[in-house]
């Protein structure tokens, strides 16, 4: 499966997880695996048992970093508190930002790109403006070059 398939189903959960409590989303993992090939309008859905376990990982270490990630987010979106932000915005951001600071295996501004198109196919006509901004901030205050 390709990463920026992988990204896409990281992102979804990272959505989905807006929605549940922390607890219940051991339960909506397996839900959503489920689910898959019967959504027609699904990007790549065709796992191996590897790509899964990678999805749920990912999920799982941005979940756990949460807090510090979205202490970055208040910090780098001057005005905005994160409560108030659209849930796909901050879902692509949360995502970004995990990325960004913590995966070294993916370049920062492969991170940002890939964040702003989510934030295209899913968010609102001004989302990806303000995706780029905030995650430019972001790389610019930890010394990553976007």
């Amino acid at each position: 499966m390709k990463r920026q398939d992988i990204r896409e189903h990281v992102f979804r959960l990272l959505f989905r997880g807006e929605f549940f409590h922390r607890e219940e989303m051991e339960e909506q993992l397996g839900l959503y695996f489920e689910a898959l090939p019967e959504d027609e309008d699904s990007i790549d859905s065709d796992f191996t048992e590897a790509d899964m376990s990678y999805i749920r990982d990912k999920y799982q270490r941005i979940a756990g970093s949460l807090t510090e990630i979205d202490q970055r987010l208040e910090r780098a979106s001057k005005g905005w508190d994160i409560a108030r932000m659209g849930k796909v915005e901050l879902a692509v951001l949360r995502l970004a930002v995990y990325e960004t600071l913590y995966d070294d295996d993916i370049p920062v501004g492969v991170a940002i790109d890939q964040a702003v198109e989510l934030s295209k196919k899913y968010g609102q006509e001004e989302s990806s403006s303000f995706v780029n901004g905030i995650l430019g901030n972001i790389a610019g205050k930890a010394g990553k070059e976007a």
